[in-house]
């Protein structure tokens, strides 16, 4: 016996990568819908070997359902997420408009499962920001091992987070730096992002963060401790898909390079690729399509008691939205409705 299950915002990138991985990942699914706005109606999407043409959200009754995977942003997800949760299908969503609500639970399955135990108070579990999930993948092991202090952190996110304009605009940025007379002026973005780095990710804050940076803290603190003092950069850079990471971590208790190597090569979701050689470590182009999370060049740092470096490299469509979403999905079924 099997799930019935919904995927709204199934036309958008993170919607149709929902789809590829229930599918990739053999989820149970006993009956699937894809749902989109009224001007998406209709619209083909894949699931396996199947082609689902998407349905009316507007209109849809979400009462049998048994969870909902939310890929619509924060506005649609005001309206519509509420009205599933009261029909009592399981809400398990990719925005940021929740995971802030201490009555929800921000889940990344490998770091803090027994979390799942509070989707009941509202019916509805969030999914983390992209470049958090990535980052507390690798910090919870080595956090269990002895203790994270101070995390600072530099992000080089790819503008496949910004959504398909944002590709298209590095493409068509890209193109038009080579035709004269046809260069094409940002739009997206506040500044040019082919050939280029902007060190500006979502609003500003009045401390002079940006909300992105913001989010890594706050989101690291609820799901691995709120003890940990976290700091960071977040920058967009002219890559497709793929985030990168550059960590910097302060420990209570001394935990070396090889101590820390092998603790990751042993955690749930991490390969380890960390060669002292030219091309000994993982790029975003060769993280593209993968589930895991990639940790290279571990190494001290000297300049700190107890400190450590570390490169994480992800897909953020898949382990910063979609396949983490899954996961969830997967965790709830275990854990909570047991129907696979």
């Amino acid at each position: 016996m099997g799930y019935r299950i919904a995927v709204v915002g199934a036309t958008g990138n993170v919607g149709r990568e929902m789809l590829n991985i229930l599918a990739e990942r053999e989820f149970p699914v006993d009956e699937i819908v894809a749902l989109a706005s009224r001007k998406s109606q209709g619209t083909e999407c894949s699931f396996g070997d199947r082609t689902l043409k998407t349905e009316d959200l507007d209109r849809f009754d979400f009462t049998g359902w048994d969870m909902a995977l939310f890929a619509i942003g924060s506005e649609a997800t005001k309206k519509y997420a509420p009205i599933a949760a009261k029909a009592g299908c399981v809400v398990i969503d990719n925005s940021s408009l929740y995971r802030y609500d201490p009555d929800i639970p921000l889940i990344v399955p490998e770091v803090n499962p027994d979390a799942i135990e509070g989707y009941a108070k509202k019916n509805i579990i969030a999914n983390p920001n992209c470049s958090t999930a990535q980052m507390v993948v690798a910090l919870k092991p080595l956090h269990d091992r002895a203790t994270v202090k101070r995390v600072v952190v530099s992000t080089y996110q790819s503008v496949s987070g910004s959504g398909k304009e944002a590709i298209d605009e590095l493409w068509n940025q890209t193109k038009g730096l080579y035709v004269p007379g046809q260069e094409v002026e940002p739009s997206v973005y506040p500044k040019q992002i082919a050939f280029n780095v902007i060190p500006h990710i979502d609003v500003f804050m009045e401390d002079g963060t940006t909300k992105e940076e913001w989010k890594m803290v706050a989101e690291t603190k609820k799901i691995v401790d709120p003890k940990i003092k976290v700091t960071a950069t977040c920058v967009r850079v002219p890559v497709f898909v793929g985030h990168s990471e550059a960590v910097n971590l302060e420990f209570e208790e001394p935990l070396d390079a090889d101590e820390a190597r092998e603790i990751l090569r042993e955690s749930p979701g991490i390969l380890v690729v960390d060669k002292r050689e030219d091309g000994g470590y993982v790029t975003p182009v060769e993280c593209v399509g993968d589930f895991a999370t990639f940790v290279s060049r571990i190494r001290e740092d000297s300049t700190i008691e107890n400190g450590l470096n570390m490169w994480v490299v992800s897909d953020n469509l898949r382990k910063g939205a979609a396949l983490n979403a899954v996961q969830i999905a997967e965790l709830l079924g275990r854990r909570i409705l047991k129907k696979g």
